[in-house]
């Protein structure tokens, strides 16, 4: 059996069950663990798979992300502690960006104390906490205005991102893998390309319910990312693989 062909058997697997083992692709194709991890390697550059511990599962698209209200509801204690990861990162009279969701609201929450920092945001609930909560110098993108995430999107928000040089940007996401960010809204790309561009190192803050999902647009490709700050869940082999692109994985 060829490469070609065993790749669509082990898509028509994926189609019929959520997870297939990696042992159990090897006794249905008769082929070694080498050859069904090379397979697995080239559907997930492909964006088609996504590696999980001991199997593989299809990649899930996704059409719309969820409401800002919704997002708080989910992986509450993760989100959590990737925010106390990542703020024990900042350093006294830094300048940060963080970008707008659920993740990175955390990491303002454990900002309150740190009055020597200048913090750029496009998160209107970020922008407000920290106003109201802290003394830092604080910055805000304005553009145009996404209701249901609650911040500001596109070509306005990314020409004051551009304006700023930054230490450390600290950037969400809905969806990613091993080729890196995409996301169901155009606008958002344009802020998320202006942001690595404008920032010294630039951390992803994920949990891990987000990796193995795929949107329309491609926002950033994952070597882009100096590290990723995760939980506990995140697949082992993935590790490994975003190593291999010199990007850190920090579990927390």
């Amino acid at each position: 059996m060829i490469p070609a062909e065993r790749h669509r058997a082990i898509l028509a697997l994926l189609s019929t069950q959520e997870v297939v083992s990696i042992h159990q692709l090897t006794e249905q194709l008769d082929v070694s663990h080498m050859t069904i991890r090379r397979d697995i390697g080239k559907l997930e550059a492909d964006g088609q798979v996504i590696s999980v511990s001991g199997g593989v599962q299809l990649t899930e698209s996704i059409h719309t992300e969820l409401s800002h209200d919704i997002k708080t509801t989910h992986n509450q204690q993760e989100k959590i502690n990737i925010g106390k990861s990542a703020a024990s990162l900042i350093k006294p009279n830094m300048t940060i960006y963080l970008d707008a969701g659920t993740t990175t609201l955390e990491i303002a929450h454990n900002l309150v104390d740190q009055d020597d920092i200048m913090v750029v945001t496009n998160d209107f609930v970020i922008a407000a906490f920290l106003m109201k909560n802290s003394k830092c110098k604080l910055y805000f993108t304005g553009g145009k205005v996404d209701r249901e995430n609650q911040s500001c999107v596109g070509n306005k928000a990314a020409y004051l991102i551009k304006e700023i040089n930054m230490d450390i940007a600290f950037i969400s996401t809905s969806s990613w893998g091993p080729k890196g960010l995409s996301t169901p809204s155009e606008d958002k790309v344009y802020v998320k390309q202006s942001i690595v561009k404008s920032a010294k190192v630039n951390c992803l803050v994920s949990d891990s319910s987000k990796y193995g999902k795929r949107a329309t647009f491609h926002a950033l490709d994952i070597g882009c990312f100096d590290s990723v700050i995760t939980d506990s869940s995140f697949p082992r082999s993935s590790i490994k693989d975003l190593a291999e692109q010199n990007v850190e994985v920090i579990i927390c």
